[in-house]
């Protein structure tokens, strides 16, 4: 099995729950891990494809949104391509292609909306076989860093994931 993480990070945050996901998927199956401005828009000889990106105006970030959290909230950059670009430009998916979604947030406030409900609505109606619920990890403030014991929640998410594809 080969698996795809495509991931949008600002801070690192939401790159660090990529690779501790991806560490744990690699116990089973091949891994790619792309930023979503790198990442391929042909997922052909992909098993399984994660995408995972902070959650920004209640949903995926926008260019606006990643300028804003440059400008107003001290991000080191912004990707030219967020994951909204990516899976607007991504084909449809081959049969049988499986698919999970994640996502960064803010911690307090708790506030609604989430980037990785939308990914999934995507995914799916690019014809994703989604196995798994969109998983959040929390951050303190725009910048983080991830809560305390975020990365062990990640990891723990991609088990479950890892048990779910080999038992199709």
């Amino acid at each position: 099995m080969r698996a795809l993480i495509v991931y949008e990070s600002l801070w690192g945050n939401t790159e660090g729950v990529a690779r501790a996901i991806a560490e744990q998927l690699q116990t089973a199956m091949s891994v790619d891990v792309v930023d979503a401005d790198a990442a391929p828009t042909n997922v052909d000889g992909f098993d399984l494809v994660l995408v995972g990106g902070p959650t920004h105006a209640f949903s995926m970030s926008r260019p606006s949104t990643r300028g804003n959290a440059v400008s107003q909230h001290g991000a080191p950059w912004a990707p030219a391509r967020g994951i909204r670009e990516w899976l607007a430009a991504l084909e449809h998916a081959p049969h049988g292609t499986r698919a999970a979604t994640f996502d960064t947030r803010v911690d307090r406030p708790r506030l609604p909306g989430s980037a990785a409900r939308a990914a999934k609505q995507e995914l799916h109606s690019l014809g994703f076989d989604i196995v798994a619920k969109q998983k959040t990890f929390r951050v303190h403030d725009y910048a983080g860093p991830l809560l305390d014991g975020e990365l062990q929640r990640a990891a723990e998410w991609a088990k479950e994931i890892v048990r779910t594809v080999m038992a199709r």
